[in-house]
């Protein structure tokens, strides 16, 4: 039995095409090969006007409530056999858009909700673009966060309708554009208001059929051969400053096809797809587009997790209550209502709570791109000093400092003002459920919902459980984490959880060879250049050494590990309000919110060391990967891929190795065991390879 086609072709009376792409076996629409063969006949028979008065234009729209076109189909891309493969699936998409292109009469892209990677491409080879401006609306090409650069054109396209500087900014950051800046920079022409405008103004261009946009004569003369040498060291310049081009060579390839081709021509249009499959082979590319698929894994297990209809089920979370506004429950409690949840924030006084409601204004400011909404979204969240939105609340959530009597007594006075069905969540990032649980009327509603800082950037969420939590309370807190769009990570309830009992190795290790003295530069450099988003002393500044010192005792002491000596400096530093990025001074000096350099520690004993050991980076990632191992073995998750989900999306663990455990499969599993070996023997017993290892060898 054939499949359902994904367009619909319609003509109406005024001579106007309207080709709706409605994928019939997805949410969203993407542009896979059978998809982009179906749009190839389409176009050709428009071509063709097989005996019919030709078209006056054609409107191409989506038949999906999400959005416009999400891009490429990404799992095709992890079945190309060869280069060559890869190089027909780009030449073929090419062919496709270049005949949209060049129909003879006017076309128009009509977008609502998102047009990404190859759906804004196909955007771009229309001759006119019209938005619905909301808060949904995103356009970008991200291609470059997944190893590559766009392949259908886009490199060449947005560059002659943007310009070079806009078009740059587009690819190399891979960030979505609101609608406000995508009519600024002219990536549409038109924004509407409504779904019927689109539609309508989609009409008025086909009958008006304005000259197309381009960019300013100063724009354009940015890719004339004479001046491309002059800018191109400054592109370079701004891609060394975030990325390798032996980590990251894909927003290097970006500036060197423009610099080479001007964004003119066949030749560039060629030498764009044989970039793009050249990068299919890269390792990088591999494990950057594994990394996409394990957020797409996480995101599809909050359908997963839901119970049998014979346990019953919560209903949908609407009402939020969270106590404690500190800078987690403060940013928590503004994220919720940012995504639409009615909340009430919960501290001993108002002046307590006042900053956290400053903080989210600030949020709102940033994200909601008109002034009803951001009110809106204010109106969501309100103080309640009186705790009189525990008794309405479908998920309250604790947010209070690291102290398991205060927790305690928070849940005892809290339980009996909950609804039956509300979910009790804490967002401990240590404490173990089992040891909240004792004097809970009922256990089973219990759940941790542990959120990372920034709340706002980080997209992991780990919902804890252990074996008292009820199947439907773990759904609901799933559930929950997806509503606020974030990534639910089912974790059983253990010291740390998986986040940071992986994480505490690595900063220990960092802070022993800071006792050793090797200095605060080298041994973060060790962890930059291996690809660490920042260095480990740089991460514990960031975190607030106060946090560190304080989460650290009780992992450390749960598992019964031994903490490094270093840590009575630390506790020097914390005793004399050298907390890190919040108090100014930490590991590094902070100006603004950035490291302006390393501060002066007094080490006791003071030893020398010049410069890092060539073991440092081994020393510090072996580390996190053989607690990883630990984990895996003790099954706090349940496999491997959602380790790697954790450590990557919870840490910012180097993305283009795909994962600790992904990392140690690419290295080989005997030579890390090897490697621990000669560590242990080195350093000590900590070093002692997991017995998990075994089970990492065996085929997945």
């Amino acid at each position: 039995m054939s499949k359902a086609p994904a367009f619909r072709f319609e003509r109406d009376e005024q001579g106007i095409g309207w080709l709706t792409l409605d994928r019939p076996d997805s949410s969203a629409n993407t542009l896979s090969g059978p998809i982009l063969l179906e749009l190839q006949r389409h176009i050709g028979a428009l071509g063709d006007a097989r005996g019919e008065a030709p078209l006056r234009g054609l409107v191409i729209r989506s038949g999906k409530a999400s959005g416009f076109i999400a891009g490429a189909d990404i799992r095709e891309f992890t079945a190309f056999a060869s280069e060559a493969e890869a190089l027909a699936h780009i030449e073929l998409g090419q062919r496709v858009f270049n005949q949209l292109e060049a129909l003879p009469f006017p076309t128009v892209a009509l977008i609502h909700g998102f047009a990404l990677g190859g759906g804004l491409e196909l955007a771009l080879a229309c001759r006119y673009r019209v938005a619905l401006a909301d808060a949904k609306l995103a356009l970008g090409l991200p291609e470059v966060q997944l190893g590559i650069h766009p392949g259908f054109g886009g490199t060449v396209r947005s560059v002659r309708l943007l310009g070079v500087r806009a078009a740059m900014n587009l690819m190399l950051t891979g960030r979505p554009v609101r609608a406000d800046r995508a009519l600024q920079v002219g990536l549409v022409d038109r924004l509407v208001a409504s779904r019927p405008e689109l539609e309508q103004v989609g009409r008025q261009l086909i009958d008006g059929s304005p000259p197309p946009r381009r960019p300013p004569l100063s724009e354009r003369a940015l890719s004339w051969p004479l001046v491309r040498p002059l800018l191109r060291p400054a592109l370079l310049r701004r891609v060394g400053a975030q990325a390798r081009r032996d980590h990251y060579p894909a927003p290097y390839a970006i500036v060197d096809l423009w610099s080479r081709y001007g964004a003119r021509g066949a030749a560039a249009y060629a030498a764009e797809a044989r970039s793009i499959a050249g990068l299919f082979q890269h390792d990088s590319t591999r494990n950057l587009i594994r990394v996409f698929l394990l957020q797409d894994r996480l995101k599809a297990l909050a359908g997963k997790s839901a119970p049998p209809p014979a346990s019953g089920s919560h209903p949908a979370i609407e009402r939020v209550h969270v106590v404690g506004a500190g800078v987690m429950g403060g940013d928590i409690a503004a994220w919720c209502a940012l995504r639409g949840l009615n909340v009430t924030l919960q501290d001993r006084d108002l002046p307590l709570i006042e900053p956290a409601l400053a903080r989210a204004r600030s949020l709102y400011e940033k994200r909601l791109p008109t002034a009803a909404e951001r009110d809106a979204a204010l109106q969501r969240l309100r103080a309640d000093v009186e705790g009189a939105g525990l008794g309405t609340a479908d998920l309250l959530i604790e947010a209070i400092f690291e102290d398991l009597a205060a927790k305690r007594a928070l849940f005892a006075a809290a339980e009996p003002r909950l609804h039956a069905g509300a979910v009790l969540a804490t967002n401990t990032s240590s404490l173990t459920l089992e040891s909240l649980a004792p004097g809970l009327a009922d256990s089973g509603r219990l759940v941790g919902l542990h959120f990372f800082n920034p709340v706002a950037q980080m997209p992991l969420v780990e919902v804890v459980h252990f074996p008292g939590t009820r199947p439907e309370t773990l759904a609901a807190a799933m559930s929950f984490t997806r509503r606020i769009d974030k990534l639910p990570l089912p974790c059983r309830s253990s010291p740390g959880f998986l986040v940071n009992r992986v994480l505490f190795p690595y900063l220990h290790e960092a802070l022993r060879a800071a006792g050793e003295g090797i200095g605060t530069a080298a041994i973060d450099r060790a962890a930059v250049d291996f690809g660490m988003p920042m260095g480990p002393l740089q991460l514990c500044d960031v975190v607030g050494l106060d946090v560190l010192l304080h989460v650290g005792d009780i992992v450390t002491r749960e598992l019964e590990q031994e903490p490094p000596a270093f840590i009575a400096t630390v506790r020097r530093m914390v005793g004399e309000r050298r907390l890190g990025r919040k108090s100014g001074q930490g590991f590094y000096l902070w100006r603004d919110g950035k490291a302006a350099g390393p501060a002066a520690i007094d080490i006791t004993p003071a030893q020398s060391a010049a410069g890092a050991p060539t073991d440092l980076a081994d020393r510090l990632v072996l580390a996190l990967v053989n607690e990883c191992v630990a984990c895996l073995r003790e099954r706090l998750v349940e496999d491997a891929d959602l380790v790697d989900a954790g450590v990557i999306f919870g840490t910012g663990f180097a993305p283009f190795r795909g994962g600790p455990l992904n990392y140690a499969r690419a290295r080989g599993v005997d030579t890390c065991v090897q490697r621990l070996q000669v560590l242990a023997q080195r350093y000590g017993a900590r070093f002692d390879p997991d017995p998990g290892w075994t089970q990492l060898r065996a085929p997945r």
